[in-house]
């Protein structure tokens, strides 16, 4: 019987201590004692691989899922995720649990403080408040990033402290109960004519990809859209946008600045090229200001065809 450890077995214990000991010199790079006094919370390490996460469940809001009371252990924790970065300091990913009146707050503190939002999706049904997760991203310094989440945090939780209870409405003025858009504004303010129904006025502008070498688009469901409702002094938009990757963040900052709310962010699609990146929003306002702000996004999107702002 052998006593001694074949050559390839002594390669393989080499190996796993060599990745071992450099994901240690990894994690040795990060200040985890500036991560926790700057998120407030206490991490944990994966030495193995080189990861410092904090996380927290969300215990202020009781969930009900189905009829049933879910404990936080179940989904739902939030939670941050550093590593040593290639090109930075630092990187930085997470996923943050959400009450539909938080979102769009948490959105913009995100995006104002140089972090990414990647996705925006719900995990369950029939749950009772609503819960959304979103996803983020980072690179930089430990100090920006870690910062930067806690303000994150600090705005759900700045949101529960004024209103302990999740709200059920974007609190906007009552609808008209018949809809009465008027479709001439909002076609030059597009520099396109809207497909108008029963007082409502919806534009739809395709772009171009391709899926398993097929050309795809408008029809194909590779689109941008906007709807408008209620009446022009009292109406609301809702929409979705098709955006590349690189003009996903930009779009979500116009859209946010002109107070739209993003509601979800996903893929519809898969092998598509480019990658699309689709965003679902809601706005309440006067119809021109609504189509103002979704032109926008049009623009920073590439929708070139869209004209100029009416004076």
């Amino acid at each position: 019987m052998k006593t001694g450890m074949t050559t390839a077995a002594c390669w393989l214990l080499m190996a796993s201590i060599s990745l071992i000991a450099i994901a240690r010199s990894f994690a040795a790079d990060l200040d985890t004692g500036r991560i926790d006094e700057l998120t407030g919370l206490k991490g944990k390490m994966n030495e193995k691989e080189g990861v410092y996460k904090v996380t927290f469940p969300r215990n202020d809001v009781k969930v009900v899922v189905d009829g049933w009371t879910m404990p936080p252990f179940m989904g739902l924790g939030t939670w941050a995720a550093f590593i040593k970065g290639a090109h930075t300091e630092a990187m930085v990913m997470g996923d943050t649990v959400l009450f539909e009146d938080e979102v769009n707050s948490a959105m913009s503190a995100a995006l104002d403080n140089g972090l990414s939002v990647t996705a925006l999706h719900n995990h369950f049904f029939f749950d009772h408040p609503k819960v959304y997760f979103m996803h983020i991203e980072g690179e930089g310094t430990v100090e920006k990033l870690a910062s930067a989440v806690k303000k994150v945090y600090d705005t759900a939780k700045q949101i529960r402290a004024g209103s302990p209870n999740p709200k059920d409405s974007f609190g906007a003025a009552r609808l008209a109960e018949k809809n009465s858009i008027t479709a001439a504004p909002l076609n030059e303010i597009f520099g396109a004519q809207g497909e108008s129904k029963d007082g409502m006025v919806k534009f739809t502008f395709g772009r171009p990809a391709t899926m398993h070498g097929v050309n795809i688009g408008k029809d194909m469901g590779v689109n941008t859209w906007a709807a408008f409702a209620g009446s022009d002094d009292n109406a609301v938009v809702d929409g979705d946008f098709a955006v590349t990757e690189d003009q996903l963040q930009p779009v979500l900052r116009s859209l946010l600045k002109d107070k739209i709310n993003v509601v979800a962010i996903h893929q519809h699609m898969t092998h598509e090229e480019p990658r699309i990146m689709f965003f679902h929003y809601w706005g309440g306002g006067t119809a021109k200001d609504l189509a103002q702000a979704v032109k926008g996004g049009f623009l920073i999107s590439g929708l070139s065809d869209v004209s100029s702002p009416l004076p």
